[in-house]
């Protein structure tokens, strides 16, 4: 069994509206032995991970998948592979179900296994640890057997500590989990826990339970203990007494003006590390000074308080939840010893490695020693039944202790403390630690001290206590972030089709500026926001939309979303207000798997299947008319045809549509909303149709209305806008661009598909040219060798002289192998050969002699790839004196053609 291919993607996908791994194998030998032919294998997998039993597959219900294994026949190893993908991730703490394994349009023996992940490197790791487990387990006489030696149980716990290393902590995916709930999109920014909400200039950021609201100095009191210490004692609020010491020996001087017990702490600490309490003597002072300032340099002691720890967590200002911390311990039965009783505890299913489970192994480190030793015990020591021994000084969960939820008998006085103490610390969500006899009962009864504020509290205790109810506490920081009514969204429109989405994209982008919004555009040739490329190189994939998204600046986003990035790794977002189809029509055919016009059709589908309020759908292109029954949004149709009778129908039913009509005045673009029609503009009054003649055009901006309509544009600004764009290079480079400062026109277009170059060619024939038409063609050759001998015959009709040309990357094809496809392509067209330029030319090149030979009069069409070579090219020839005159044998020669 072989992985031949591995692709992560990282949102909305062809399997899945989220992420998915595919992997692509090749069984070799396996495909001719499923499980029910593998002796022994479905007993040892199941010995190994009897979790397995859960899933439902197929069957739907618990031992589905078991079932599959030993029925007649049994399952297929990649099926096999996928479950235990899963189900690894699963053990790892990360409740993934999806996945499905496909042999569809695939050699025999090959299967595509996808399934679903939420960190990329822990279902990559999954996908390893699951080949690994398969080949330990089949029978020995397989040729993927594995002898060498695997130890599963060590196996998993490594895996897990990878998954915990790269999962969010429990604080943050609890508020990932809770925007969510609300529809606030996110996107995580580092491989830690720093997270973004919100889109554009609405975003909110949290880092665990550090907010974008958090102040800095707020997070600076509450880090020095001491200054905490100081500024709640000015309240009148109950404090422990403490001194900030320098050495081990000014340590036990300050705990002897105490009085012991005492308590030594880093003066910049967390999580408890390096807190020792109940220190009872100088020896015990000393050492525990050490650990200390090992750890934090400066160090606190401060007098023992007596009774419980409690943690109460203030959010906003007001108390959402209250938890009784118990340090981490056993209870003797009088027959185990120590080391046994730690070993039951860990057994515990709610226990796991750092923050995998609810709880958190105990570990016999230093501190449980000291305790130990303080005790006189040892681990081989048997304590009596129903002994409790406390293996922590602390009662935090991260060192092995539990939690019991008491906020609904806080007593009023001790809500109000709390609130007091965070609200003059200043931090909008804060942890006291509060130790006290009994929570219930006020402090000023009962006595207790605050002896810690706590930035970025951790949440693990109030999400899943060990003992009591749940609470929601990521829900009221949701609220405090995005009160309710506030946004955190900004209008999103993404745009697909075979051609015209760069142009529509730009166009968009032109009405949302001129309508007041800051706007983040991607394109085929960067990234821009507010109308200045930040980022070069074609950005029409997931990569490029997070830049956008995650940009503080912009509350618009037009992206330009080509098969490409899709194909790879799906989108870079969830979710769109507006999703817009322009066309399906042959390109990048055999590439990617993407192998008929229905194959490319599924991948643009996706677009319209995340889009919410509106999908923008081609009504004149069969293909794209199927899509609207798979979006939730509501469609607004664009038609050339004011007579389709779907647009016609879909009006009629108080739908949307724009429509171009035919007047005895021209074309005129028109909104539908319902019945109502709303004239927009003439097509000759938008400069981007070339006074009319350049349909495509026409119908780009027709795209580009609707989809401004569905983003809440006004119809003045969309007139304004489309009044407004025009296409020279530097407002849409490569798409109809003029250049007319020679004796002849130059036009220069990126059209590189025959939909593209049919497009450009009629617009070609309806301009009105003194002279000849010479256009320089090329295709790219990753195209198939139909696809450029379409692009051929459809730039026939269009020119008088042809040079033909070659990209700078030949994409795997031979030097001249692409100009002689395009060559054959012609002639079938009946072009006359002497109208071929001889040879083929690199593209700089075929530039420059296609420029030499213009005369006045001339129109050049050049179709390029280095769009900015070549304009440069364009605007710096200087023409000689010969271009002003027409050769009588040149035109005898030309008509003789």
């Amino acid at each position: 069994m072989k992985i031949l291919e591995t692709r992560v993607y990282r949102g909305p996908n062809l399997y899945a509206l989220w992420p998915v791994i595919r992997l692509r194998i090749d069984l070799e030998e396996l495909e001719d032995f499923p499980t029910a032919k593998l002796p022994g294998f479905t007993d040892k997998l199941l010995e190994m991970i009897p979790s397995l039993w859960e899933h439902g597959c197929s069957y739907g219900e618990d031992g589905g998948f078991v079932r599959r294994l030993r029925e007649d026949g049994g399952t297929w190893m990649g099926h096999v592979l996928e479950h235990i993908a899963i189900e690894l991730q699963v053990l790892a703490g990360t409740p993934v179900t999806f996945g499905k394994t496909r042999g569809e349009h695939l050699p025999k023996g090959q299967y595509h296994v996808v399934y679903s992940y939420v960190e990329e490197a822990v279902g990559l790791a999954a996908r390893d640890l699951a080949e690994r487990i398969i080949r330990h387990i089949l029978p020995p006489e397989r040729a993927d057997y594995d002898p060498s030696p695997f130890d599963f149980r060590q196996e998993l716990e490594a895996f897990i500590e990878l998954a915990q290393r790269h999962a969010l902590g429990p604080s943050t995916a609890a508020l990932v989990r809770a925007a969510e709930e609300r529809d606030i999109p996110w996107i995580r920014l580092n491989e830690g826990s720093l997270v973004q909400l919100g889109y554009g200039k609405y975003q909110k950021r949290i880092q665990a339970t550090l907010t974008s609201e958090t102040r800095q100095i707020a997070t600076e009191i509450a880090s020095d203990k001491r200054l905490t210490q100081r500024i709640l004692e000015q309240l009148g609020l109950p404090v422990p007494r403490q001194a900030i010491v320098c050495d081990a020996e000014e340590a036990v001087e300050e705990a002897v003006d105490l009085g012991f017990p005492v308590v030594i702490k880093p003066l910049d600490g967390n999580h408890g590390k390096a807190v020792a309490t109940n220190l009872k003597t100088p020896e015990q002072v000393r050492e525990a000074y050490e650990q200390a300032h090992a750890y934090g340099g400066h160090v606190i002691v401060e007098s023992y308080q007596t009774g419980n720890d409690y943690r109460i967590l203030v959010i906003d200002g007001r108390v959402v939840a209250v938890a009784q911390r118990v340090p981490g311990h056993v209870v003797g039965d009088g027959r185990s010893t120590i080391a046994k009783l730690i070993q039951e505890v860990n057994r515990d299913a709610r226990r796991g490695i750092g923050h995998e489970k609810v709880l958190t192994r105990i570990v016999v480190d230093e501190q449980a020693r000291r305790l130990l030793d303080e005790a006189g015990l040892a681990l081989d020591s048997v304590l009596p039944e129903g002994k409790v021994f406390y293996l922590r000084s602390t009662g935090n969960l991260s060192t092995g202790g539990t939690a019991i939820d008491v906020t609904d008998i806080i007593h009023d006085d001790n809500r109000i403390m709390a609130e007091r103490a965070v609200k003059a610390v200043g931090l909008d969500v804060g942890g006291v630690d509060f130790v006290s006899p009994d929570i219930s009962r006020s402090y000023r009864e009962t006595g207790g001290a605050i002896v810690e504020i706590n930035a970025a509290p951790g949440f693990r205790m109030h999400l899943a206590p060990t003992e009591g109810k749940p609470r929601d506490v990521a829900g009221p920081v949701i609220d405090m972030l995005f009160p309710r009514g506030t946004r955190f969204r900004i209008p999103l429109a993404a745009i697909t089709g075979t051609n015209g989405k760069t142009t529509t994209t730009r166009m968009v982008g032109h009405i949302l500026k001129l309508s007041g919004y800051t706007v983040g555009m991607s394109t085929t040739d960067g990234v821009y926001i507010d109308g200045v490329r930040t980022v070069r190189g074609d950005m029409t994939g997931p990569w490029s939309s997070q830049i956008v998204l995650r940009d503080p600046s912009i509350d618009a986003a037009v992206l330009e979303t080509a098969r490409g990035g899709i194909v790879r790794s799906g989108l870079g977002w969830r979710k769109c207000n507006v999703g817009a189809v322009l066309n399906v029509a042959a390109d990048h055919l055999g590439l990617g798997g993407v192998e008929s016009l229905e194959d490319l059709a599924k991948i643009k589908q996706i677009i319209v299947e995340v889009a919410q309020d509106y999908c923008v759908l081609n009504a004149d292109d069969e293909r794209v008319v199927k899509m609207a029954q798979a979006s939730p949004a509501e469609p607004i149709w664009v038609t050339m045809d004011s007579k389709n009778e779907l647009v016609r129908d879909h009006v009629r039913a108080r739908g949307k549509a724009v429509v171009l009509e035919e007047g005895l005045n021209g074309r005129m673009v028109v909104l539908y909303q319902g019945e109502r029609q709303i004239p927009l503009l003439w097509a000759r009054q938008i400069p981007a149709t070339i006074e009319g003649r350049a349909l495509h055009n026409i119908q780009n901006a027709m795209f580009a209305a609707a989809v401004a309509h569905g983003l809440g544009v006004g119809v003045d600004n969309i007139r304004q806008g489309l009044r407004t764009f025009s296409t020279d290079f530097f407002q849409a480079p490569g798409r109809l661009n003029f250049y007319n400062e020679h004796p002849f026109r130059v036009l220069l277009d990126y059209a590189h598909n025959a939909h593209g170059m049919e497009a450009v060619a009629r617009t070609v024939r309806e301009l009105a040219v003194h002279g000849r038409r010479l256009g320089v063609i090329a295709a790219p050759g990753d195209r198939r060798d139909e696809d450029i001998v379409a692009l051929a015959r459809a730039a026939a009709p269009a020119f008088d002289l042809i040079l033909l040309r070659e990209d700078d990357d030949l994409r795997g094809r031979q030097p001249g192998e692409v100009a002689g496809i395009l060559r054959e392509g012609l002639l079938k067209t009946g072009f006359c050969p002497e109208r071929i330029v001889n040879g083929y030319f690199k593209e700089d090149e075929a530039v420059r002699r296609a420029l030499e030979m213009a005369r006045a009069g001339d129109l050049l069409v050049i179709f390029g790839d280095k769009l900015a070579r070549i304009w440069e090219q364009i605007v710096s020839f200087k023409p000689g004196p010969e271009v002003g005159e027409w050769v009588r044998e040149e035109a005898l020669v030309l008509a003789r053609a």
